[in-house]
């Protein structure tokens, strides 16, 4: 009998590790406990969800992801030992990455080992083939988002809005940035909103430093307040961000707020109320529950996958974990049925996509058409802002910065 049993648990054993080999092992690095947490449990979940998803929809050419997924508290040493766990234990064919400073301390590693990533990550420091050969994002990275919501601002309400007749009667617009000077995500695209606000006249005032941690930022705003300005942009993530606007708020700064995407989102409305009405923002992707293509299916999975999680609590976030899933299973799609399913063969897929729409459906989850190049990472020069607006997150304007500064455009890449 005890034979028998024996033998019935290796046949076990042996069918679950062939069931493993015949999967795709895929990493994923999230920040679940660490300061950006605010917006990575919800990304994180989602991308679980969109994982199954794709199991039960034909995974990659009838091979399932094997989803290895790892909290690194948003700490780079933390993301590299991971990285070297990913390579040599995992074996993991891409990566699913995360933050900024893990993703740039990461980047000549991965060209070097020519492992394919795709991180939430928007820097536009890793969209340069020549610096970043293998790293890839799937949403309108940092600069050009930056440009995009201080050009919206700028056409849609500094010159249109009575309540700023007055001053623009006195001349240009006064700008400062808050934003976590020593993170690489906050800094990322300082130079290039600064470089726009030059392009478009503006007079700079001192920047302030707000933690991405920030549970108070009644010092940073008096500070800016000295210098009266019309108009901050927001670097840090969304429960940051909301400190920041409801102490500008209510110490009377008087100025208007544009937010980068990880600090614009449906808890930016929660948290802020109603000093959030009016603030601008970036979105890569839509909102949670928005009538788009396959936001059913998402909604269906967050159900099915992560019960416990309320409706009324998901974000964008989970979108946008949905949208980096369908992405990397597209260029790995392509790849296998090339016969070169490895590091190189999906580089060379994601830069096969040519006004891709992600599942081949136009405007699905509110993503724009992807376009990667072997000179270009940049998924694209369209950025999509949106404005709150009584209480609710409405599109304000879309830009396209290629089109607007063709001759520019393409000395902005690596910015």
């Amino acid at each position: 009998m005890g034979k028998k049993i024996f033998l019935a648990l290796l046949m076990v054993a042996f069918a679950s590790s062939s069931a493993w080999a015949a999967g795709i092992v895929v990493g994923s690095l999230n920040d679940m406990t660490g300061p950006t947490s605010d917006v990575g449990k919800d990304n994180a979940a989602g991308v679980r969800e969109a994982v199954a998803y794709v199991n039960d929809t034909g995974g990659i050419n009838g091979k399932k992801i094997d989803l290895r997924m790892y909290d690194y508290g948003y700490k780079v040493p933390e993301a590299i030992t991971i990285y070297k766990r990913f390579k040599s234990v995992d074996r993991v064919t891409m990566i699913l990455g995360w933050g900024t400073g893990d993703t740039e301390a990461l980047s000549p590693t991965v060209g070097k080992d020519k492992m394919p990533y795709l991180s939430d990550s928007f820097s536009g420091h890793i969209c340069d083939p020549k610096k970043a050969p293998y790293n890839f994002v799937y949403g309108t990275d940092y600069s050009t988002n930056a440009r995009a919501a201080l050009i919206s601002w700028y056409e849609e309400v500094w010159k249109k809005d009575p309540k700023w007749a007055e001053e623009r009667a006195k001349g240009k617009p006064r700008f400062a940035c808050f934003y976590s000077f020593p993170h690489p995500y906050a800094s990322a695209p300082i130079r290039a909103i600064k470089d726009q606000a030059a392009l478009l006249g503006f007079d700079l005032v001192p920047d302030q430093d707000v933690a991405l941690s920030a549970i108070d930022a009644k010092s940073q705003v008096l500070a800016a307040k000295r210098h009266k300005p019309h108009l901050i942009w927001h670097g840090n993530t969304t429960n940051s961000v909301a400190v920041a606007v409801k102490d500008a708020y209510a110490l009377g700064l008087g100025a208007d707020h544009i937010v980068n995407n990880w600090g614009f989102d449906e808890n930016l409305i929660k948290l802020a109320g109603k000093a959030s009405e009016g603030v601008i923002g970036i979105g890569v992707c839509a909102f949670y529950g928005l009538d788009v293509p396959l936001m059913p299916q998402v909604k269906a999975y967050a159900k099915k996958v992560n019960p416990s999680l309320e409706e009324k609590d998901r974000t964008t976030r989970a979108v946008m974990g949905w949208v980096k899933v369908l992405l990397a299973r597209e260029a790995m799609t392509r790849a296998d049925k090339a016969g070169k399913l490895n590091g190189p063969g999906i580089k060379e897929a994601f830069e096969t996509l040519r006004n891709y729409n992600i599942a081949e459906i136009p405007n699905v989850l509110g993503r724009p058409p992807i376009t990667y190049t072997a000179t270009d990472h940049r998924p694209g020069s369209s950025a999509t802002v949106y404005v709150v607006k009584n209480g609710k997150i409405v599109h304000l304007k879309t830009v396209d910065l290629k089109e607007r500064y063709p001759d520019l455009w393409p000395k902005w890449l690596g910015w």
